[in-house]
């Protein structure tokens, strides 16, 4: 396909995601399978327009002054760097590219201009988000946004029961594979710029051998600091699909017992062939809703994980459609669905054991709010300073919560190059 019918079937796609709410990856299958004749190039240079689209919706809306889908591709293309006159000379009405580029829309792709926009616009957050934004981060709201409206790398995790962080760097090295900057088991894969293809990193040799996890390094430092080591009694109790049970189980290097629980079977199903890749042998997977079996392990475990339930503001660069069609009530439910698992989770830690409750949101009422209401109920617990547990679990010196908080930890794509990520650990005291 020529650029023209690129950006021309872009804005196709992106106008069915608008009117019929459908998640992008199921809008891009559909457009491929209808149209054969694309080819794996033409597709992923198709969905990047499709994705960098949504990720600077509010942004390329306020430059183009117009929301619709034609306006929102053009206006990506222009964050990403294609100068105004590049943009018109693919746009020229032949060969199935869009019609030709009116003065008023060549203008203000050649301005660019954000200058008076609010935060939530120059920040690429919903609007009603921003006393949200504002409270966590102050006057670098938009800033934080912007920076979750970038693409994402791919961060590898490696399974230290099977391999060395060398040996997957020396597999995953055609793609520019790095150590990250904060976990000693990291690697990172590099964002693809432009049209470049994506990596299926998940078809590696090194994966599939059970050498390497793919998991963001916000995560993997989540694993640190819950403290799991060797011996231990670890509960993941919102489990999901395993991966942070993956990595508290290797950092235990197989011997205690780590018991993987979540409410529904079928975030819980892929659990089952990612522990066998990894070689893990100490964790017991409870069936999904069984409540009766956790409650007769109650105040057993050293140490608790509550990836708690969440709106996933801090997958944003993953999932840039996510944040348009989150709304207050959603908002609303999660919090419900946080204080439920808290009120679980307390009594499911010893004492003298810890509650590490953890969100992929930066959302101050999901995140710090959720805890002093969780201290202010459960008086037996007291919040631990990240830092201090983050120089017993990793290496250099702690960094500063975006929030500036001492005693939990926030992590974002701005001040740190992770996803978002919340982290509190609290200690039930003897």
């Amino acid at each position: 396909m020529r650029p023209g019918g690129r950006i021309a079937a872009a804005i196709e796609i992106l106008e069915q995601i608008l009117s019929r709410h459908q998640p992008v990856s199921l809008e891009l299958q559909s457009w491929g399978k209808a149209h054969r004749f694309a080819g794996s190039g033409d597709r992923n240079a198709i969905g990047h327009m499709v994705y960098d689209a949504l990720r600077h919706k509010a942004s390329s809306a306020y430059i183009m002054a117009s929301e619709a889908p034609r306006a929102l591709v053009l206006g990506a293309m222009r964050e990403r760097g294609v100068s105004a006159a590049d943009i018109s000379a693919m746009c020229n009405g032949t060969d199935h590219a869009p019609e030709a580029l009116t003065a008023d829309e060549l203008q203000r792709l050649d301005a660019a201009d954000l200058a008076g926009a609010p935060p939530y616009v120059a920040g690429d957050y919903p609007e009603w988000l921003h006393p949200s934004f504002e409270r966590a981060f102050g006057d670098r709201a938009a800033e934080e946004g912007r920076a979750l409206a970038r693409r994402a790398p791919a961060d590898i995790r490696v399974n230290t029961l099977k391999a060395t962080r060398e040996k997957v760097l020396k597999a995953l090295s055609d793609f520019g594979a790095v150590e990250t900057k904060f976990s000693p088991v990291g690697v990172r894969v590099p964002a693809p710029v432009g049209d470049a293809r994506t990596p299926n990193l998940e078809a590696e040799a090194a994966f599939q051998a059970g050498w390497c996890e793919i998991q963001d390094e916000g995560s993997q430092i989540v694993a640190a600091l819950t403290g799991a080591g060797p011996r231990m009694q670890v509960l993941d109790l919102c489990a999901g699909a395993g991966g942070k049970t993956l990595a508290l189980g290797a950092a235990m290097q197989n011997t205690g017992q780590i018991y993987a629980y979540d409410d529904d079977k079928h975030r819980l199903k892929p659990i089952f062939d990612r522990i066998r890749r990894a070689g893990l042998r100490n964790v017991q997977i409870l069936k999904a809703g069984d409540e009766k079996a956790l409650d007769a392990l109650a105040g057993k475990f050293d140490c608790v994980l509550v990836d708690a339930p969440c709106t996933g503001a801090g997958t944003w660069r993953r999932r840039p459609d996510a944040k348009w069609r989150l709304r207050p009530h959603a908002l609303g439910e999660r919090l419900k669905d946080q204080q439920a698992v808290l009120a679980r989770a307390v009594k499911m830690v010893r004492p003298g054991g810890r509650l590490v409750y953890v969100t992929c949101s930066i959302l101050p009422e999901e995140n710090g709010d959720q805890i002093v209401a969780c201290l202010a109920a459960n008086t037996n617990f007291r919040a631990v300073p990240f830092a201090d547990v983050w120089r017993a679990a990793l290496p250099g010196e702690p960094p500063v919560s975006a929030d500036n908080s001492d005693d939990h930890l926030v992590l974002t794509p701005a001040r740190h190059d992770t996803d978002g990520f919340f982290i509190a650990i609290l200690e039930r005291t003897a």
